[in-house]
């Protein structure tokens, strides 16, 4: 018999999905893992931490992880990171404060096409390879892209039995509806011999898909594919299976990547990296409103508060400031070569970037006309995804190197 425990957690406000940086983010809840199932504690309250100008840089730590991680994603309230292993061909959950892996989400691979982005061509792969995700309804769900499945996935982290209680056999030998694709999943607990497996339904998206983001209600969902040179629009509902259903797809001119989503203006930015332009969807439509002019290869976007679109150039290694209604670039900045993910700080006063080819994480304060950098820190085996942490009094980057399966946290004292 499980014991319930019940932690109660303090969250704060954040911006939607790590990768979607969207404005708006209500509270939501702890959650803490009891056996093979979780206890969610209620959120009395919603706090900032308190107001800081500085950061100074204090100390690195080192975590292994796994083969190729791609992308990494906290949980509202911080207590949990979630790490997505692209050639591992899973998701580790982090425990925050002991830097501990406390489950492992283990695809069962199919054989499948990826593609090596190096000479351009196929390649013999398998279909279950995360690259990004995203958070929906209080951090119940995680949905997660699948390289080679031409799709996205959902999983309840919040309870390992909602995973169970999905529809049985289909024509393709695997589980779920006659109509529903599915891909199985192992738990694994580290230090212990329990172990789980269920079943989450494949949503076909388009060829391809990286990005994940959501509207601020978690009525939406809007995934690039990258292969498709499109985005898809998805129509979630947590309480019918499989959980989101394809409403729209938005063609754009060429490979799209971020994708930034503004709750207030009902509109979405997407960087067009495969060109130089911003695509801007309308989020009531669900069609493409016009595009915005910008440098060549802008690869990850996120959106502040004031309007203030944030864009890093992969091939110029450079970042910039972009006013989101005008489309003008304001400011921008020098990088180390290959910027890749790009996070606000918590108060939008700091901006972190990852640099693949070169082996660093830049730091940039934000002022009123540019970019100051305040820290460019080493950071072997090519960074390329990150998410914060953050308390009263310690901010933490949490960056994931892609070709040594590491994760290096970075703290700072705030000032």
């Amino acid at each position: 018999m499980r014991q319930a425990l019940q932690w109660i957690g303090v969250s704060v406000m954040v911006y939607g999905c790590h990768s979607s940086a969207t404005v708006e983010r209500g509270a939501e809840a702890l959650l803490l893992v009891a056996g093979a199932d979780t206890v969610i504690a209620p959120t009395i309250t919603d706090s900032l931490p308190k107001p800081y100008s500085h950061l100074e840089y204090s100390k690195t730590e080192l975590l292994h992880a796994a083969p190729g991680t791609k992308s990494v994603l906290f949980n509202t309230n911080g207590s949990r990171l979630y790490a997505m292993n692209l050639e591992g061909m899973s998701v580790y959950e982090f425990d925050q404060p002991s830097r501990k892996v406390i489950r492992e989400f283990k695809f069962k691979p199919t054989k499948g096409t990826g593609w090596n982005y190096v000479t351009d061509k196929p390649i013999p792969s398998y279909q279950e390879k995360p690259v990004e995700a995203c958070f929906s309804h209080d951090d119940k769900i995680l949905w997660v892209s699948l390289h080679n499945a031409e799709g996205i996935v959902p999983i309840w982290v919040d309870s390992i039995k909602a995973n169970m209680s999905t529809p049985a056999t289909d024509m393709q030998g695997g589980h779920g509806t006659k109509k529903q694709i599915s891909k199985r999943i192992r738990v694994i607990y580290p230090g212990q011999s329990q172990k789980d497996s269920f079943d989450v339904p494949l949503i076909i998206t388009g060829k391809t898909p990286k990005i994940i983001s959501r509207t601020a209600d978690s009525k939406y969902l809007l995934v690039s594919n990258w292969h498709s040179y499109d985005v898809s629009i998805l129509e979630m509902n947590e309480n019918e299976y499989p959980y989101a259903k394809v409403i729209s797809t938005v063609p754009v001119s060429s490979i799209p990547r971020g994708i930034a989503v503004d709750d207030k203006a009902h509109r979405s930015f997407v960087a067009i990296m495969g060109g130089a332009s911003i695509t801007v969807i309308n989020n009531t439509a669900w069609m493409k409103e016009t595009d915005i002019s910008v440098e060549s290869n802008p690869r990850h976007i996120v959106l502040d508060t004031s309007g203030h679109l944030f864009v890093s150039y992969n091939k110029l290694a450079k970042i910039a400031c972009i006013d989101a209604e005008t489309g003008k670039t304001l400011f921008t900045a020098p990088t180390h070569a290959q910027p890749r993910t790009i996070i606000l700080s918590k108060n939008h006063k700091f901006l972190f970037v990852t640099c693949y080819n070169s082996d660093y994480v830049d730091v940039f304060k934000i002022t009123d006309n540019g970019f100051k950098q305040v820290a460019s820190l080493p950071c072997k085996g090519h960074p390329v995804g990150v998410d914060v942490f953050e308390d009263n009094d310690t901010l933490e980057a949490w960056v994931c190197s892609y070709s040594n399966g590491s994760i290096s946290v970075f703290s700072f004292a705030k000032k």
